[in-house]
């Protein structure tokens, strides 16, 4: 993706890693991008992500829940997923912790942040960040890698970007007290250049791969 490159280029930072997000899309539509050299892939929704992934081969490919997860359905996400980037409370993360399969290796999280305090929106309060990482650190089945956040979409560029130096702030105190931290997932099709100049480390990607999304089934 050209516009990724350039915006890391331009800001003098590491090219972020692009998740895909495959939401509403066909599993055919997953398997053409993973055969152009795609291989990380996000879906929003348990249920979707199942159907879909039981219809493609999944070797060489990373998986991320990106969507809200309800306690309710950890148990098949802990299974299913690679990555859950939507931990935003404590009962979320005792409930795939103890879901995880010990034979797996373990499920690599993200606290989801609602940095905007939005009412609309999912997440934690920064203030509620430290005592969620210390509790995934206790999770022998968990693997805290980082931050999520999806900001307000506000129209001014400089609001956005303010959002997205804000989480990079965060994430650094994070990082310092805790060994493994080095995922800083922000920034979607229409912002992603300013997110990756702010400090994001991986960026979540659908309609400027894809096209235009379907309409939900």
């Amino acid at each position: 993706m050209n516009r990724l490159q350039n915006a890391a280029t331009a800001a003098q930072r590491p090219m972020p890693t692009l998740v895909a997000v495959s939401k509403f899309q066909p599993a055919q539509a997953v398997a053409e991008l993973a055969d152009a050299g795609q291989h990380v892939f996000g879906e929003n929704y348990v249920q979707e992500a199942q159907a879909k992934l039981a219809a493609l081969d999944r070797s060489g490919l990373t998986w991320h829940l990106i969507g809200h997860l309800q306690s309710n359905k950890a148990g098949v996400a802990a299974e299913l997923f690679d990555w859950v980037q939507t931990v935003d409370r404590p009962k979320l993360v005792t409930a795939l912790a103890s879901a995880r399969p010990a034979g797996k290796p373990p499920l690599n999280v993200l606290i989801q942040v609602n940095i905007d305090d939005e009412s609309s929106k999912h997440g934690c309060a920064p203030t509620e960040i430290d005592a969620l990482a210390t509790l995934i650190a206790t999770q022998p089945t968990l693997a805290l890698r980082g931050l999520m956040a999806i900001p307000a979409p506000h129209e001014d560029p400089a609001l956005r970007r303010a959002a997205f130096a804000k989480m990079k702030a965060l994430f650094d105190t994070l990082a310092a007290t805790h060994a493994g931290v080095d995922t800083l997932s922000m920034g979607m099709s229409e912002d992603c250049a300013l997110a990756v100049a702010e400090g994001a480390t991986m960026v979540r990607v659908g309609t400027a791969l894809f096209g235009a999304r379907p309409a939900k089934p």
